[in-house]
Order: structure tokens, then C-alpha cells, then sequence
């Protein structure tokens, strides 16, 4: 994808919290209620504990995805907030950006990266599973929740 642009930038950032509130809103459809209720602060996503990128394509912002540290580990990224414009789904952009996320929890020094996924969302299932990444017992805030999918893989 040529006119494909990644870039760092602060999780509380006026593009990413745009982006990120255009999935809470896609999960809550999905769901019902807010669509994610995890704990998350914007700290968690500063280097060298997390990272948090957007995907420009034509100069439009129309993807995102980070990574924070797991449980405290310096060894183990989570993977959040990954989330693609539905206008460009199909196009590789959510390949691209969890690429790219991936390489950055690599080069600030992590070995595994895990996330959690919900059942309703089998676009994602398929692109997790087409990864590289393998079912683990459930985690985090959602772990006891009827239909909580948590993946992993080495990096």
C-alpha cells in the first residue's frame, strides 16, 4: 500500500482518541454498553513502556493500535485499541498496523505480545489466527467474561 503512513503518536492525542472512540462505539454495537470498560491511561502508552501508533492512508487517519506493558512485565506487550476505518478494511491497513506495532514492542525490548478479543468481532479472530497467534487462558479485565478470546505469540 503505497500511500500508507505509520506513525508514533501520544495515546491522548486529539487523531488517536478520534479513532479510538470510533471503536468503542463499533465494540459497543457489537457488545452493548461502552464497548471496552478496561482501564486504560494514556501514560501507559509512553516509551519505553508502550507505544501507541496511527495509520495514515492519503493523508486520512483511519487506523490504530498499541501496545503497554503486560501485568508490569518488561518482557510482555499487550496489545490495545487496535481498531480500522470500515472504509478501508480489506486493504492490508490492519495488517500493516499490527506489524507495526509489533516491531516496536520488539525494539523497546519485549519477547511475547498477548491480547484480548471478543468472540463478535470474527475479523479480528481471522487476522489474529492468520498472524501467527494462538489461544492462552484468558486475562485481564475481561477474563471472566462469556465469550473473552486472549491470543499470544512469541515476537
Amino acid at each position: 500500500m503505497q500511500n500508507l503512513q505509520i506513525h508514533l503518536t501520544r495515546f491522548d492525542s486529539p487523531t488517536a482518541q478520534r479513532l479510538i472512540t470510533a471503536a468503542l462505539a463499533e465494540l459497543g454495537e457489537r457488545y452493548g454498553g461502552s464497548g471496552d470498560d478496561t482501564p486504560v491511561d494514556a501514560a501507559e502508552f509512553e516509551p519505553p513502556a508502550g507505544t501507541f501508533l496511527v495509520a495514515e492512508l492519503d493523508g486520512e487517519s483511519v487506523a490504530c493500535g498499541g501496545w503497554r506493558s503486560h501485568d508490569g512485565s518488561v518482557e510482555t506487550a499487550e496489545l490495545k485499541r487496535m481498531y480500522v476505518a470500515p472504509q478501508v478494511r480489506g486493504r492490508g491497513v490492519a495488517r500493516a498496523i499490527l506489524a507495526a506495532v509489533e516491531q516496536s514492542a520488539r525494539e523497546q525490548g519485549r519477547q511475547r505480545i498477548v491480547l484480548e478479543c471478543g468472540d463478535r468481532q470474527p475479523e479480528a479472530l481471522a487476522l489474529y489466527r492468520s498472524s501467527g497467534y494462538a489461544r492462552i487462558p484468558n486475562f485481564g479485565f475481561y477474563q471472566d467474561a462469556p465469550g473473552c478470546v486472549s491470543f499470544g505469540r512469541a515476537l
